[in-house]
């Protein structure tokens, strides 16, 4: 489930940028599938 948020939200960052769409909102994306892949190693580790 978390993996298929991280590539809709890669493919919405990635849309931007070739469109050159909201610039804030591209960063704010990439900053939120960079915080999801971290917590999901973070959990993996743990167990």
């Amino acid at each position: 489930m978390l993996w298929t948020i991280i590539w809709i939200l890669l493919i919405v960052w990635l849309v931007g940028l070739v469109f050159k769409i909201a610039g804030a909102a591209i960063n704010l994306i990439l900053i939120i599938v960079l915080a999801l892949i971290v917590v999901k190693f973070v959990k993996r580790k743990r167990l």
